[in-house]
């Protein structure tokens, strides 16, 4: 696909400064060694653009990217004070998450420079809905302090989809956090070996910035999934339009 046809077809929002793409499952934001990405796409057809955020290649769904660095600096430095408003939907091999949670679990860097939690997984404790560590058993290394809020939309068979609140933005910390206390997301090829799943189930939903530029002063965004993206609960027709609906009710609830 080139660059003018993915960006009519992904589409999600542009003005002056920033373009907002339904980026799908399989291509990389920026930074590929040995395949395409956005940012290079658009480069080789004469088009500059700046990422204000990353998702992983697996990861569907909304990207935010600026035309301009003025635009970017407002925008990156949201993301930097964790003051931009984000959310995911996410479907687990787990049915016994509770109705809300909180994942506080730092990561740290392992070898291969594989992102892991800053502690032996055996001393992940749970109390009520939270899951953390004592800072006694994290590890002798840089850790990162990492935090994601989430609510259980639906449970059906072995699975549950998730509405999910990081509240910092570390690499891969949706995916190794879930994975961790032993609900891992369908499909990610960091922890499923099976390769039974076309896709990760991981997908960019919701974000909210504040935009001087616009009136009012604010991007509120959204990237719907597609149908593939509900295949392993089998949703029924008109039932992921429902499930939106929820997850809405309950990302409310989330701050």
């Amino acid at each position: 696909m080139d660059w003018s046809e993915l960006r009519a077809r992904f589409l999600v929002d542009e003005d002056e400064a920033i373009l907002a793409l339904h980026k799908p499952a399989g291509i990389s934001v920026t930074g590929e060694r040995h395949d395409s990405d956005l940012v290079e796409l658009a480069a080789a057809a004469g088009e500059t653009l700046y990422p204000v955020h990353r998702i992983d290649k697996v990861t569907s769904g909304l990207v935010l990217l600026a035309k301009e660095l003025g635009a970017h600096g407002q925008l990156t430095r949201q993301f930097n004070k964790q003051t931009a408003a984000k959310a995911y939907l996410a479907i687990v091999a787990s049915s016994e998450l509770p109705d809300t949670g909180v994942i506080d679990l730092p990561l740290s860097v392992g070898r291969k420079n594989r992102v892991r939690i800053a502690a032996p997984r055996e001393s992940i404790r749970r109390e009520a809905d939270r899951w953390f560590v004592a800072d006694a058993d994290l590890l002798d290394t840089k850790n990162y302090p990492s935090r994601t809020d989430f609510a259980t939309v639906l449970r059906r068979d072995d699975y549950a989809v998730l509405a999910l609140r990081p509240i910092t933005g570390r690499r891969h910390q949706i995916r190794v956090q879930l994975a961790w206390i032993g609900h891992p997301i369908v499909g990610d090829p960091l922890f499923d070996k099976s390769g039974a799943h076309e896709r990760t189930y991981l997908h960019s939903w919701r974000l909210g910035l504040t935009a001087d530029w616009r009136t009012p002063p604010e991007l509120a965004l959204e990237a719907t999934p597609d149908a593939e993206f509900w295949r392993p609960i089998q949703a029924e027709p008109g039932e992921a339009d429902e499930l939106l609906c929820r997850a809405r009710e309950l990302r409310r609830g989330l701050g």
